[in-house]
């Protein structure tokens, strides 16, 4: 499976920010903000990447991310002129999808706990597979409506009047029929092709999973000044409280092998001394006394 990463979007609700740079590239805490949907993936055994951005930005995340060499993974960019849908991902990223599965991220989501996405990941043979997080304000969201059996029977954009309390937040996995049904959908009355119209297309086929996560599981939406201060907030709390990094790639890529040891010495021995050096250094060392 690969892994597509939108980072696109003009970034107005974050304004005056984003004038000096991309609503992804934001920092939250201590990393920038596309280190998180990145770290996410590749804890799930992504290797391949697209990330998508706008003309204007793209460069800036080449310079940050370079070629993705140095965790052990790859990644491609391609650029979004303009938002035209979070589903019209499929369409600009269709050479570099293929024949593969395809998983999709949005740039500016923020996951924490649980193994509920490596499990989905784990168990994914086809169809679509999305997920319901429970708030307390679903109307802003696509909300999903379960049965009594669990079973989701519809899906509804922004509702004015939703039928359950579960968002869909921004993490979504496809077979490779995803591209052919992009090109099938007509833009919305925004003039976008919405993703919740491609999940309504999986259901209708009877080929829609969904994961309800749970109660300790935390999503952070990151596109406002306010949910951008509270998910440092939350950062910071969680890793001073746990002595842990949230988001951090070179330790996800350690971890699921993508690096070597001697690969991760070398490149914690090219960084500048800070507390992020220090915390992979000492990941290193732990790895090492338990060898």
């Amino acid at each position: 499976m690969k892994g597509i990463v939108l980072a696109g979007g003009a970034g107005s609700r974050l304004y005056p920010l984003t004038l000096v740079a991309s609503k992804q590239l934001q920092p939250v805490y201590d990393k920038p903000m596309v280190y998180y949907p990145l770290t996410t993936l590749i804890e799930s055994g992504i290797r391949e990447f697209c990330l998508i951005s706008t003309p204007h930005d793209l460069a800036r995340f080449q310079q940050l991310l370079g070629n993705g060499k140095s965790w052990g993974i790859s990644i491609e960019y391609r650029e979004q002129p303009k938002p035209a849908g979070i589903a019209q991902a499929f369409l600009i990223a269709e050479t570099f999808i293929g024949r593969d599965d395809v998983t999709l991220i949005l740039g500016d989501n923020i996951f924490y706990g649980g193994d509920s996405f490596q499990r989905a990941f784990a168990e994914f043979k086809g169809g679509a597979t999305i997920f319901g997080y429970h708030v307390h304000d679903p109307q802003r969201y696509g909300v999903v409506e379960f049965d009594d059996d669990g079973r989701a029977i519809s899906i509804e954009e922004k509702p004015k009047q939703p039928k359950s309390n579960y968002a869909v937040p921004g993490l979504y996995l496809y077979d490779n029929n995803v591209v052919a049904m992009a090109k099938g959908l007509r833009p919305s009355a925004r003039g976008e092709l919405e993703i919740t119209d491609l999940n309504v297309a999986y259901l209708g086929r009877g080929q829609l999973r969904v994961y309800r996560l749970s109660r300790g599981f935390a999503w952070l939406d990151a596109g406002t000044s306010s949910s951008l201060h509270a998910a440092s907030a939350y950062v910071q709390t969680i890793e001073e409280r746990q002595g842990i990094k949230i988001g951090c790639p070179e330790e996800a890529a350690f971890r699921r092998g993508f690096l070597t040891l001697q690969e991760m010495e070398t490149l914690t021995a090219g960084m500048p001394h800070c507390e992020y050096r220090e915390y992979l250094l000492n990941a290193v060392a732990e790895t090492k006394r338990l060898s």
